[in-house]
């Protein structure tokens, strides 16, 4: 019913087959590994430039540590004080020089840059100082958080493209064929497996065109395998495709047979051939009993007959029949069963 060819998504060397044909395999399960060495070294550098994105940022949302700041106000102190004591010096040698003279133009002039210099460095202090007690700007914040960000995305998208390295099933099923082989290189889109869900079988019947109206949606059929002659399935249809075959005037109708899975597989595997009785053709009478009555699963159905006793108890003993048609909640059964028999309908399931 549901099959698929599961594809790379990547370029890579299949480096493991995780899965065989014939296996059984769930959704999510891994059926081919690929060569992963070059992208893992490129996702750790990756995190390792998120980790350093991140320590950054934290640093600036915190702001500056109680030691930074003090050591900011110690060098503001300290700038001008040594302003201060460049200012005393030039002005006592702008008095000299007014007063007497006795100071040459190129010490005054040095004495005068000196007091600018530390001014300036004064200044440059005090503004740090301002700057460590405000904290970074929201500005450089945000561009922290962006740079975060954009990080996260790199790793993300790497993260990805390394889980591709893994192909896995998309649902669960069998694997029907491997395309590939341990050592391959293989392209993106390029087949690996092909795998099918065969908890329940499609089959494709054809219906020649005067018995098409009488088929319906949800009618149940029963279905016959020549390779399991000794078993009987039921089957519902599930579609009816409205266009004919040309050449042989028959209608495809599609029905759907619930699996029975063992451990070795499968009962009903993919390709077997199938015989479908649809209930159509003339009215007639016919023993009918519940379809919860039947017991499959054995060489021949059953059906469980409850026979009365003297007790007023009654007694069930098994019933091996034939099945016929099929209608809503009832099917058509052949054998030793008369009508108006009791049968049982709960927990006779096997």
């Amino acid at each position: 019913l549901q099959r698929a060819v599961v594809g790379s998504a990547v370029d890579g060397r299949v480096i493991e087959l995780a899965a065989q044909e014939g296996d059984a395999v769930t959704n999510g399960q891994p059926l081919v590994k690929l060569l992963t060495e070059t992208i893992e070294l490129e996702l750790e550098a990756a995190e390792a430039e998120l980790e350093l994105r991140r320590q950054e940022l934290a640093e600036l949302e915190h702001g500056s540590r109680p030691e930074e700041i003090e050591q900011a106000k110690a060098k503001m102190l300290s700038a001008a004080a040594r302003m201060e004591f460049a200012r005393g010096s030039r002005e006592r040698y702008q008095s000299l020089e007014d007063e007497r003279g006795v100071v040459s133009v190129d010490d005054l002039a040095q004495v005068v840059a000196a007091a600018k210099q530390d001014e300036q460095l004064y200044y440059e202090a005090k503004a740090a100082y301002e700057l460590a007690v405000k904290g970074p700007r929201a500005e450089r914040i945000a561009q922290a958080r962006a740079q975060v960000a954009m990080q996260q995305a790199l790793v993300s998208q790497i993260q990805d493209q390394l889980n591709k390295h893994t192909i896995v099933a998309g649902f669960d099923g069998y694997v029907l064929a491997e395309r590939t082989e341990v050592g391959q290189w293989v392209k993106k889109g390029d087949p690996v497996m092909e795998v099918a869900a065969l908890k329940e079988v499609e089959i494709q019947a054809y219906v020649v065109e005067e018995h098409v109206p009488h088929v319906a949606l949800g009618m149940t059929v029963r279905v016959e395998v020549p390779a399991l002659p000794d078993r009987a399935f039921l089957g519902t249809v599930s579609a009816i495709v409205p266009q004919a075959d040309i050449r042989a005037r028959t209608f495809p109708v599609k029905i759907r047979v619930p699996n029975v899975l063992r451990e070795d597989g499968p009962l009903l595997k993919s390709g077997m051939y199938a015989r479908v009785t649809l209930p159509i053709g003339l009215t007639q009478q016919a023993v009918m009993v519940p379809k919860d009555a039947l017991v499959l699963g054995g060489p021949r159905p059953l059906v469980f007959v409850v026979q009365s006793g003297t007790d007023q108890r009654g007694t069930v003993h098994p019933v091996a029949v034939d099945l016929g048609v099929a209608t809503r909640n009832l099917i058509q059964v052949k054998g030793e069963i008369r009508p108006a028999q009791l049968v049982v309908v709960e927990g006779n399931e096997r």
